[in-house]
C-alpha cells in the first residue's frame, strides 16, 4: 500500500519519517488520511461523530499497543481507543491524534470447567454470547449485541443478567493492561488489585486493556423473555402497577421500561408501528417454570396491546433491540440514577416521554438492585450501587440537517 498526498492538520506529524518508522515497527496496519480504508475505519456507531484522526493503528496484540502508546506520547498526540466503537460520545475516535483500533483483536477462549472466558478487546457481545452459550454459560453483557465488550465492561455494564449475577464489571476477574508509560501488567484479585478496582467501573482512565478474563454462569440456553406493550394513555396506571410489582421481584428477573413510539421492529405487528407505547421488557434467568409463575402478574395487569414474552434462546433475546439502534443514526444521550419511582417521578416521565420531535427517540428505565447492591460500594469504581433505577433519555434521529 502506498501513502501519497497525505493531508494532515497544521502542526500534526510533520516528521513523516517518524510515522513511516512507527508503521513499519508494528504488525498491524496503519491507516492515514488518503488511504482507501481510512474513512470507513474512522466511522463509529454514532453517525453524529465525524472526527479525523491523523493515524489509525489496527493493532494485532499487546506489543502493537505499547508501540502506539509510546509513539503518541513522544509525538504529543491525542490517543483514542476503539473497541466496539459504540460509545455514544464518540470516545473511540479523536481529531488529529492516534486511534488504537482493536477491530482485528476478537479472539475468545472459553473454559467450561472453570466457568471462565478470556477475550480480546475488539470482541462484540453477540460473538461473546455465542461462544459462551455453546457451553450453556454467560455473563452479564449489554442489551445490544453489536456493542463491544471493552467499553461496556470498563463502564460498569448493565444487562439482562445484572440482578442475578451483578454488573459486567463485577464479573471481570482479571485484565491485561498497558499503562500510559508504555508498561504492561496483569490486574487481578491477587495482583495489582488497585488497577482491577479502577477497571471495574472506572472507564478507560487507568490504562488500555488488551485482554479481559470473565467469570461465567449457567444460563439458558432458553430464558423466559420478551416484551409487553401498553398504550401510552394507560401509562399512569401501568407504571404505578409496575412499580409495586418490581418491589418484590426476585433477582432472576430483570426488567426494563421503554417509553417511546413503537419502532418498525420485525417482532411487532405493523399496526403498532409509530404508536406511543409503554414497553416493558423482561428476562427471567431462572427456570422456565418459575419464570411463568413470577411473570404471570406482570402479564395480567392492565390491557396489553400485545404480549410477546416467550421461552427464547438467550442469544436471540440479547439481540432483540439491535434493529432499534443501528449504526449510522445520530444519537445524543443523557443519563442519571433514580431512587424508587414515586408518583412525582412517574408523572414527570410521562409528561416528557413522547414530546421528542424524532419518533426514534425514547426514554428507558433499567431496574437495578439485586446482586448489584450486594457488593459493597467501595469494592469497585462503579458509581452508585444503591440506585433503584438507571434512567436514559435518548435522542435519536437520522437527518444530519436537524442536528444542532
Amino acid at each position: 500500500m502506498t501513502h501519497t498526498h497525505i493531508s494532515l492538520a497544521p502542526g500534526v506529524l510533520r516528521d513523516r519519517s517518524g510515522v513511516t518508522s512507527f508503521a513499519a515497527g508494528i504488525r498491524g496496519e496503519v491507516l492515514r488520511p488518503g488511504d482507501e480504508a481510512y474513512d470507513e475505519a474512522r466511522r463509529i456507531w454514532n453517525g453524529m461523530i465525524d472526527r479525523r484522526p491523523a493515524l489509525i493503528a489496527r493493532c494485532t496484540g499487546t506489543a502493537d499497543v505499547i508501540a502506539c502508546v509510546n509513539f503518541a506520547r513522544a509525538e504529543g498526540l491525542p490517543l483514542a481507543v476503539r473497541g466496539g466503537g459504540h460509545n455514544v460520545a464518540g470516545s473511540a475516535v479523536c481529531d488529529d491524534g492516534l486511534v488504537i483500533d482493536f477491530s482485528g483483536m476478537k479472539r475468545i477462549e472459553v473454559d467450561p470447567e472453570r466457568r471462565s472466558a478470556r477475550a480480546e478487546p475488539g470482541l462484540l457481545w453477540g460473538d461473546f454470547d455465542s461462544a459462551t452459550q455453546a457451553f450453556g454459560l454467560a455473563t452479564t453483557g449489554g442489551i445490544v449485541t453489536h456493542t463491544g465488550i471493552a467499553g461496556l465492561t470498563l463502564g460498569g455494564g448493565i444487562g439482562w443478567l445484572m440482578r442475578r449475577h451483578g454488573l459486567t464489571c463485577d464479573n471481570l476477574a482479571a485484565a491485561d493492561v498497558v499503562t500510559a508509560d508504555g508498561g504492561s501488567c496483569r490486574a487481578s484479585e491477587r495482583e495489582n488489585t488497585d488497577f482491577l478496582w479502577g477497571l471495574r467501573g472506572g472507564g478507560g482512565n487507568f490504562g488500555i486493556v488488551t485482554g479481559f478474563e470473565y467469570r461465567l454462569h449457567p444460563v439458558g440456553p432458553q430464558v423466559l423473555a420478551g416484551v409487553v406493550l401498553h398504550a401510552a394513555e394507560r401509562a399512569p396506571e401501568v407504571l404505578r402497577i409496575y412499580r409495586d410489582y418490581i418491589a418484590t421481584a426476585p433477582d432472576d428477573l430483570t426488567t426494563i421500561v421503554n417509553l417511546r413510539k413503537a419502532p418498525p421492529a420485525p417482532y411487532l405487528p405493523s399496526d403498532l408501528h409509530g404508536r406511543p407505547v409503554v414497553v416493558i421488557a423482561v428476562c427471567y434467568a431462572g427456570s422456565l417454570d418459575d419464570g411463568e409463575r413470577v411473570l404471570a402478574p406482570l402479564r395480567r395487569f392492565g390491557e396489553p396491546l400485545i404480549d410477546l414474552i416467550r421461552a427464547t434462546p438467550y442469544t436471540s433475546h440479547q439481540g432483540m433491540f439491535d434493529a432499534s439502534v443501528p449504526h449510522g443514526l445520530h444519537y445524543y444521550w443523557k443519563a442519571d440514577y433514580l431512587g424508587p419511582l414515586d408518583d412525582a417521578k412517574i408523572d414527570a416521565l410521562i409528561g416528557h416521554a413522547w414530546r421528542a420531535p424524532s419518533p426514534m427517540s425514547y426514554t428507558i428505565l433499567f431496574h437495578l438492585g439485586g446482586a448489584i447492591r450486594r457488593i459493597d460500594g467501595s469494592a469497585t469504581a462503579f458509581e452508585d450501587r444503591n440506585a433503584e433505577h438507571a434512567l436514559n433519555i435518548n435522542a435519536v434521529w437520522s437527518d444530519p440537517q436537524t442536528t444542532e
